[in-house]
């Protein structure tokens, strides 16, 4: 089978790259060739700005494969090039959304493909959920052979999912509280980027995913203090003092933060992954967030140049610290 990716080294990018050479796909992968994770061996690199149509014609030129991904689509006119471009030349063009596409805050739980799309706090979520019905459009009129696919919080070692990354693990060996926002109660779903390629390379080629959408997530359901002391017991910190901050507050004393916050994370998921599940019997996430958690601090660990503690957020939680906790 003939693969294209478009993108190919970003964190999910990257375990579904390995996993496709390594299950015997022919991959391409098209970028500007300054990733910072290597493409596996086997794999074919072609060199272009994936933001310059005429660039990616000449570099594509009389290619076909039989499933195009697109990890680095985020707009309506980015998906609007690529069905012009690959109308006629994929029997597969999948769509990396976002589960944050799903309507905050969540009416009903467990989430399902179903739950509708709307996210009033955040431009990226809509962006993603207005390339979602672009191709919806081109499915029904031309027979676009597009399929969706949302993924949620997904890491790797690099990522650390709490406010400010290595600033948190730095501020839990230091002693000092971390801000958590809301209770801490809420639950959120981290997916492992490895067990995100298990269930994504088996669904390319695949034709009853046509016209179709699926998210595809781990099962594990945490809080965020559970999953703030999970980053604790892997940094060596076994009682880590936590401080609860409204959302709200945290959304205006950092704005930037704020959208994603906001229109997701500070709103509780948890995912039915039984469509997933029919399209790719016998999957399951393996890995729990308690090894994960040690697997990113010993990679931070072993490269001291990762360990950046931003000073901004630094002096934020020292603020937040000071009249919450």
């Amino acid at each position: 089978m003939r693969v294209l990716f478009i993108g190919g080294t970003g964190i999910i990018s990257s375990a579904c790259a390995d996993l496709a050479v390594r299950s015997g796909i022919d991959l391409t992968v098209l970028n500007r060739g300054t990733g910072r994770r290597p493409l596996p061996e086997g794999a074919r690199s072609l060199t272009a700005d994936v933001r310059d149509p005429a660039a990616v014609r000449e570099a594509l030129r009389g290619e076909e494969f039989d499933a195009v991904v697109d990890f680095v689509a985020f707009t309506p006119d980015h998906v609007a090039a690529d069905v012009e471009l690959f109308s006629g030349r994929t029997g597969q063009y999948v769509f990396v959304s976002s589960a944050s596409a799903y309507a905050k805050p969540v009416a009903h739980l467990p989430i399902t493909e179903s739950t509708p799309l709307r996210n009033p706090f955040w431009a990226y979520s809509r962006d993603k959920i207005a390339c979602e019905d672009l191709l919806a459009r081109a499915w029904r009129d031309t027979g676009f052979p597009a399929f969706v696919v949302r993924p949620s919080h997904t890491y790797d070692r690099t990522s650390i999912p709490l406010d400010g990354g290595w600033t948190a693990i730095d501020r839990l060996r230091r002693g000092k509280p971390v801000v958590v926002h809301g209770d801490g109660t809420s639950t959120w779903v981290l997916t492992h980027h490895t067990d995100f390629a298990r269930g994504f390379v088996p669904l390319l080629g695949e034709p009853a995913t046509i016209g179709d959408v699926v998210h595809l997530t781990g099962d594990e359901v945490l809080t965020w203090d559970g999953i703030t002391r999970r980053l604790a017991a892997a940094a060596g910190v076994p009682d880590p003092r936590i401080v609860h901050v409204p959302s709200d507050v945290l959304a205006r004393e950092a704005p930037e933060r704020g959208p994603s916050l906001l229109g997701d994370k500070a709103h509780s998921v948890v995912f039915d992954n039984t469509k997933l599940k029919r399209f790719v019997p016998g999957f399951a996430a393996t890995t729990t967030f308690a090894r994960g958690a040690r697997e990113i601090v010993a990679h931070h660990d072993a490269h001291p140049d990762l360990q950046v503690v931003d000073p901004v957020v630094d002096a934020l939680q020292d603020r937040l610290v000071e009249r919450f906790g």
